[in-house]
């Protein structure tokens, strides 16, 4: 029997999925437990529509991140911060520093877990900092640490 998945089932298939499966398996297990609707023309338009909604809602996604990066890429964080000899400062500069910042002064609301901040920034100056905004696009924000 064909079937659509309309959830992940280990060793079986994934989501959006159209497979054959047993017979019993189909009626006794995964139309009962809603994990799967028999592949019927109506469900595959159904399907196909759904999908094509998904790529629509991912390209737009793309552009807004994309729109983003321009935006960012334009911007100057400013942090202060109390600091020692050389430049080198009392504590660091996290990435929740950034992203609280980023809300507070320009209004943009960036997850801190987004931020790839590899080690947390112990001195005075500029830094380039990327930013992970889709899985295809990734902005550089430059982060200004002042003396306090």
């Amino acid at each position: 029997m064909k079937v659509i998945f309309l959830k992940d089932v280990k060793g079986k298939g994934k989501k959006g999925e159209v497979k054959n499966v047993a017979d019993g398996y189909a009626h006794n297990f995964l139309l009962k437990q809603n994990l799967a609707v028999e592949a019927t023309n109506a469900s595959m338009k159904t399907l196909d529509a759904q999908k094509k909604k998904e790529e629509v809602i991912a390209a737009e996604e793309l552009e807004q991140s994309k729109e983003l990066k321009e935006t960012l890429e334009k911007l100057t964080v400013e942090l202060t911060a109390k600091s020692g000899e050389g430049g080198r400062l009392f504590g660091s500069i996290t990435s929740k520093q950034i992203a609280d910042e980023l809300n507070k002064s320009h209004k943009i609301k960036i997850d801190k877990r987004k931020i790839e901040l590899p080690d947390a920034i112990r001195s005075l100056g500029y830094t380039n900092v990327p930013v992970k905004l889709h899985p295809e696009v990734t902005a550089t924000v430059k982060v200004h640490v002042k003396e306090q």
